[in-house]
């Protein structure tokens, strides 16, 4: 698998005060779900792209439903835009198509930097040290320690996590699960992008790196075909030297065309979908696609 950086990354040359070009580009996000139910259904969606990302949008990603309903939007303690909707009897399709700008740089590699001490961290960051639903810190801490207790601290310690967990995790949809944890991902070795991310969150906690979910869109761009079938992704970010880093630990190397959708402590804060009565998902797609962009200048 290409490491992302190409003709759409970032290039330079040997020579001294070279110019760094950076190719801009633009991806057209979006979905479409039908679902069919029994009964009228109350559902809160997570599905827009993060306000962190709101200049780079260029059509807005806008929540659509077939048929016309009512929807009502809030903020969840994440600061994660939510909608609240009830779903009629009968089948219900949602949908969204939006253009964003995105400057088509691989992530962001920071090789230097340090983990921050726990009594040093803001207080807001502290939950993302503590055990949640999906990473039990208290079942895998003895695991963490005994496999990168003798890693330096700060990003390299953070980068051995995630190049454990992607070995040791075969990638498998037949075998997703919605109910999988990290504990049972540690020790059945298989699920998808998200059992990646809450496994290496858990072993991050466990070593006293705060760690956060992800979810949100992921383009194919700088990798190799075959392309997987469009489906919404999952990574996580890691608190260092005061703040933020992403990692992804299912693909475990520097990927373009990241588009955010929501944090949580785990899927289970940032599900893309939550409903209360019985429903079937009778269809599902997701497409993150370039469209033709222009170059942006560099600098000297």
């Amino acid at each position: 698998m290409s490491n992302g950086i190409g003709s759409r990354g970032i290039t330079t040359s040997n020579q001294p005060n070279s110019r760094i070009k950076v190719f801009g580009m633009q991806l057209r996000a979006g979905y479409e779900l039908i679902y069919s139910f029994p009964q009228p259904t109350p559902i809160i969606l997570v599905v827009n792209i993060h306000d962190s990302r709101a200049s780079d949008i260029v059509v807005p990603d806008r929540l659509t439903t077939e048929p016309p309903i009512p929807i009502a939007s809030y903020r969840d303690a994440f600061g994660n835009r939510c909608h609240r909707i009830l779903a009629p009897a009968g089948r219900l399709r949602l949908s969204a198509d939006g253009v964003i700008r995105d400057t088509g740089r691989p992530d962001e590699i920071v090789s230097a930097a340090r983990q921050d001490a726990v009594q040093d961290l803001p207080e807001e960051i502290l939950v993302f040290l503590l055990g949640s639903r999906y990473c039990e810190t208290d079942l895998l801490s003895e695991t963490a320690w005994q496999l990168f207790g003798g890693t330096a601290p700060g990003y390299p310690r953070v980068q051995a996590i995630c190049d454990y967990v992607h070995n040791h995790i075969a990638f498998d949809y037949q075998n997703a699960r919605a109910t999988r944890s990290a504990a049972e991902a540690f020790n059945e070795r298989t699920g998808v992008c998200r059992d990646y991310a809450h496994l290496a969150i858990a072993f991050c906690r466990c070593m006293n790196i705060p760690a956060r979910y992800c979810t949100g869109y992921l383009s194919d761009l700088g990798t190799a075909p075959p392309f997987a079938a469009g489906d919404f992704a999952a990574w996580f970010e890691a608190w260092m030297d005061g703040r933020w880093h992403t990692f992804d630990p299912r693909n475990n190397v520097p990927r373009m065309g990241r588009v955010l959708m929501a944090r949580g402590r785990d899927a289970s804060d940032v599900a893309i979908a939550t409903t209360f009565g019985p429903n079937t998902l009778e269809y599902f797609r997701v497409w993150t696609d370039e469209i033709p962009g222009g170059e942006i200048p560099g600098t000297d």
